[in-house]
């Protein structure tokens, strides 16, 4: 089984300006490159599980949503950083899915497909649904990054860099 840190976008890899779809409104998380190759040199897998809403409300489509990801994708390539897989749901809130944090199933996806031993694994994200999600998929190891805390997240930091301190392999 493989261990495997799974990551938020907005607000973790990105600054979350709400809604992001282009390239000219992603800026990058000061820090972002040096935690995922610190984690990458601990052999885990990066994960990214994404709510993307902005697709079902119509905000932006999926092909924006792929051209995005595939630069941000080529950023960290050119930066000696790979990203095993990103999940993402597109559906609104109101369409109930099982795959819109804080339901599981991104994180099932990813614990069929890459064998992932979800008691060594890292839930990293800023809000409180992306905590519940990991309690609810069986990781107990997760970080709440955020100016403020979360009672349910095991630890709670305000940077990105923070979590370097935390995950030793």
């Amino acid at each position: 089984m493989k261990k495997a840190i799974f990551l938020d976008r907005d607000g973790i890899i990105n600054v979350d300006y709400a809604y992001v779809h282009k390239k000219e409104n992603f800026e990058f998380v000061e820090g972002i490159f040096e935690t995922l190759k610190y984690f990458l040199s601990l052999d885990y897998l990066l994960l990214m599980v994404t709510n993307q809403s902005g697709i079902g409300r119509g905000y932006y489509s999926e092909d924006d949503f792929e051209k995005l990801t595939s630069w941000m994708l080529d950023e960290f390539t050119c930066k000696g950083i790979k990203i095993t897989k990103i999940y993402h749901c597109p559906h609104s809130p109101q369409e109930m899915c099982k795959c819109r944090k804080p339901e599981i199933g991104m994180f099932e996806s990813a614990k069929k497909e890459f064998d992932i031993d979800m008691q060594n694994s890292w839930m990293i994200g800023d809000k409180p649904s992306d905590i519940e999600a990991g309690n609810n998929a069986g990781i107990p190891n997760t970080i709440f990054v955020n100016t403020d805390t979360c009672q349910e997240a095991s630890y709670s930091v305000k940077s990105i860099l923070d979590t370097i301190s935390i995950i030793k392999g």
